[in-house]
């Protein structure tokens, strides 16, 4: 083999790695800067780009790997999520517990990002506890625990706004954990039982109330319903009574008018009718007690006498 032929094959060699070199090649959702001579030249885009070998650089940036920072030259522009690690905050109440926090975030301008702020990931847990800390710091306790909500809120608004110049978007901030002390633990656990036992005895006194109350109105309802009863009963009872009253007094009136009829007008109906009623008492009598002693009064042979003219009266005709 000549020295030319080495020569070409050398030379072919050489442009083949000359031209691998310049031509980039960008996955999607990536991007990397370029910088020539040590100055910013471009931003690629994905897909085939090129770049003059030796003279043209891709700047390398912080990232987080497995929890690591690590340098590449490669920024991914999909929305990323950092973990950060637990962190002792105080509250205004001066209880001190541990807060773990997500941060979900997305480069939107590499340039800033690479230039406008030296590790990235770094910058951004550091911005996000000193945050979290003034935050926590002016809630107590208990608001902490109840509004996490607002936390979020107010942490995602306050690192928007200082990122805006890193290029970086805070879509959302989610804290994960939140530990108080265990005497505080306990002390809340004390009072959610003391709290729960007093809403149970509140709810046993509300229902014992409403059972006295229903009890007392069933009985003042049975009550008005026996009276009501005992109303009508006595109304039935004296209409009836007052009904029999009028028939017997209608049938009184009818046997006096057939006895005046049969008797005439010369004698007292009334005494017939008083008659009657001796004549049944001494039945009555006479049926009873042989034992017992009776008195009649004086008007009885009175009345006897008259019972006899009636007699003499119905004979004569």
């Amino acid at each position: 083999m000549s020295i030319a032929t080495i020569v070409l094959i050398a030379l072919v060699i050489l442009a083949l790695i000359f031209v691998k070199m310049a031509i980039v090649i960008i996955p999607q959702s990536e991007t990397k800067i370029i910088e020539r001579l040590g100055r910013y030249y471009a931003t690629l885009k994905p897909g085939i780009n090129i770049i003059i070998p030796f003279f043209d650089r891709a700047k390398d940036i912080v990232s987080v790997v497995h929890g690591r920072y690590v340098y590449t030259n490669t920024i991914d522009l999909r929305e990323q999520v950092y973990d950060f690690a637990r962190q002792n905050v105080i509250t205004k109440d001066n209880i001190q517990m541990e807060i773990n926090a997500l941060l979900y975030f997305q480069i939107v301008d590499p340039f800033k990002a690479v230039y406008e702020i030296n590790n990235l990931p770094n910058a951004i847990e550091k911005l996000t506890q000193t945050t979290l800390r003034n935050i926590i710091g002016e809630m107590e306790l208990d608001q902490t625990l109840t509004s996490r909500d607002t936390i979020n809120s107010k942490l995602r608004g306050v690192l928007d706004d200082a990122t805006n110049k890193w290029g970086i978007k805070v879509n959302r901030v989610e804290l994960q954990d939140i530990i108080p002390p265990k005497s505080v633990l306990q002390a809340m656990e004390k009072q959610m039982q003391a709290e729960r036992d007093k809403r149970a005895t509140i709810l046993t006194s509300e229902g014992d109330k409403q059972a006295q109350i229903l009890q007392s109105e069933g009985e003042k309802t049975a009550r008005i319903n026996h009276a009501e009863a005992d109303k009508q009963q006595s109304i039935l009872q004296a209409e009836g009574e007052a009904t029999a009253r009028i028939r017997k007094a209608e049938a009184e009136a009818v046997a006096i008018q057939k006895i005046t009829e049969a008797v005439g007008h010369c004698t007292n109906p009334a005494n017939y009718l008083l008659a009657q009623k001796y004549i049944q008492m001494l039945q009555d009598v006479a049926a009873g007690d042989k034992t017992k002693t009776v008195f009649l009064p004086y008007e009885a042979s009175s009345l006897m006498g008259s019972i006899g003219g009636i007699k003499e009266l119905f004979k004569g005709e």
